[in-house]
């Protein structure tokens, strides 16, 4: 029944080492490639204003995104004729690529194709380069609740948790280390901000006066889809700060424009995410 899930789930939508020491000892150039959809493209995009609260310095990141499903890997490359595609190479081919981040989006019949195909294609000028796996909220927030009966779940936080740990985790993750087993491979759970910031609707803890559907600026939601508004952006833009530089959430004086605080939101985030999946 979960293995059904798993196709559902994706319709809709070596070790890794920390690094603990100062930005500017861990990182002297960070030339970023990130390719998705419109469930990445909001952080990579949010990430440079971030980045440049924090203070770091030759951050040179390059989105390249289509739409829904044509934003996944496998459909990046199977796209060879596409515009995206060659862009993508192009800057492959160029080396330094010291971050190439993707969406969790895969084919339910062959997980890891995708992924697996632009790693290949990357290593062969950027040997160190690292990867990581952006994961995306389950889309159709109204629908969650259902989902979580249909598929004998307890609560959205016991499923998300399953499409993060045994989807993403077990069935992509593991299987790409195994195949490249020199290669840092790590996740950036990014879909649970929209989670706990839902939940915290409900519950009647957000500070703010945010709606759980409409405008991006005051919403959680921006439509039926799930896309996100601003404070999912916002908090979901954290973790990617600390997930990539090492940023330490907890105590990064940054104002986000909420009341809610989405800093510890975030800290959440990262202390709950398995240290194994991290950089």
């Amino acid at each position: 029944m979960k293995r059904i899930l798993t196709f559902i789930l994706l319709l809709c939508n070596l070790s890794c080492h920390k690094n603990d020491g100062p930005v500017d000892e861990v990182l002297q150039e960070s030339k970023i490639l990130l390719i998705g959809n419109s469930f990445f493209k909001p952080y990579a995009q949010h990430l440079d204003h971030l980045v440049e609260e924090a203070g770091i310095e030759n951050h040179d990141a390059t989105l390249i995104f289509r739409g829904g499903e044509n934003g996944r890997p496998i459909n990046f490359w199977n796209d060879s004729n596409s515009d995206e595609h060659q862009q993508i190479k192009n800057i492959l081919d160029q080396g330094d690529v010291m971050y190439f981040g993707m969406t969790a989006g895969h084919d339910s019949e062959n997980p890891t194709e995708g992924h697996r195909a632009w790693i290949e294609y990357a290593l062969h000028n950027n040997p160190e380069v690292t990867v990581f796996i952006a994961i995306p909220n389950i889309d159709y927030p109204a629908d969650w609740d259902q989902l979580v009966q249909d598929f004998g779940f307890n609560s959205v936080q016991d499923l998300y948790s399953y499409f993060v740990n045994d989807v993403v985790h077990h069935d992509i993750v593991d299987e790409l280390r195994a195949e490249f087993p020199s290669t840092n491979i790590f996740t950036i759970p990014t879909g649970w901000s929209a989670v706990h910031l839902k939940q915290m609707y409900h519950d009647n803890a957000l500070l703010d006066d945010i709606a759980l559907f409409g405008p991006k600026p005051t919403s959680i939601f921006t439509d039926d889809k799930g896309h996100q508004g601003q404070i999912v952006i916002e908090t979901g833009t954290l973790v990617w700060l600390n997930g990539i530089y090492g940023i330490e959430i907890e105590t990064f004086d940054y104002d986000s424009g909420f009341l809610t605080d989405l800093n510890a939101i975030a800290q959440d985030i990262i202390d709950n995410h398995d240290a194994n999946y991290k950089q």
